[in-house]
């Protein structure tokens, strides 16, 4: 089968906290004619995210975080409920997901499994996130986490019951779509 996509040259629009190219392609179609196309991408690196639970309380941790791209696309406050998660920096999702979940929740974690990636926004994002899950109780809790201060990260951790969680999505309090993926996959697979 002949390649279906060539690249034809590729522009670095901004490089500022992430990266923004603008690629202009050759693309095959099905009916076997070539057309160019040109399209932007944005380039932020891959990421992991988790969802803690307690199985004997029915319980679950989540953060609340502001975040600027949601409040200007009509978030009043700009504050968000989601599950933990960060960029993978060079590191394995793993490793990532554990050392987020530190940072971000102050539980360190063990039994970190892995239940799937995706590609969030596969549009214009070049991002595949990782998903994971793990149980947590209070002995893990080693500091009361809220991210770290010269990364500008001001994190609130929330514990709550899963129905309660399970009923934000419903509302509109919970408005992330990889949280509501995790709660959805801890109620379909009756973790929770």
């Amino acid at each position: 089968m002949p390649e279906k996509v060539k690249i034809l040259k590729t522009e670095v629009l901004s490089d500022n906290w992430y990266t923004l190219r603008k690629i202009t392609y050759q693309y095959l179609n099905k009916d076997g004619a070539s057309e160019t196309q040109t399209r932007e991408a944005y380039d932020r690196g891959n990421g992991a995210t988790i969802l803690l639970y307690n199985k004997e309380q029915g319980m679950v941790i989540l953060t609340r975080q502001f975040r600027l791209p949601t409040f200007v696309n009509g978030n009043k406050t700009g504050m968000l409920i989601e599950a933990c998660a960060g960029l993978l920096d060079k590191d394995n999702p793993e490793d990532c997901i554990r050392r987020e979940t530190e940072e971000e929740t102050g539980y360190r974690i063990t039994g970190v499994r892995k239940i799937f990636e995706a590609y969030m926004s596969p549009g214009s994002v070049t991002e595949i996130l990782y998903f994971f899950i793990a149980r947590y109780d209070k002995s893990m809790k080693i500091h009361e986490g809220g991210g770290i201060e010269h990364e500008q990260e001001n994190i609130e951790v929330l514990e709550m019951p899963i129905k309660k969680a399970m009923e934000m999505i419903d509302t509109g309090e919970i408005k992330d779509g990889k949280t509501i993926m995790l709660l959805q996959y801890v109620k379909l697979h009756k973790i929770l």
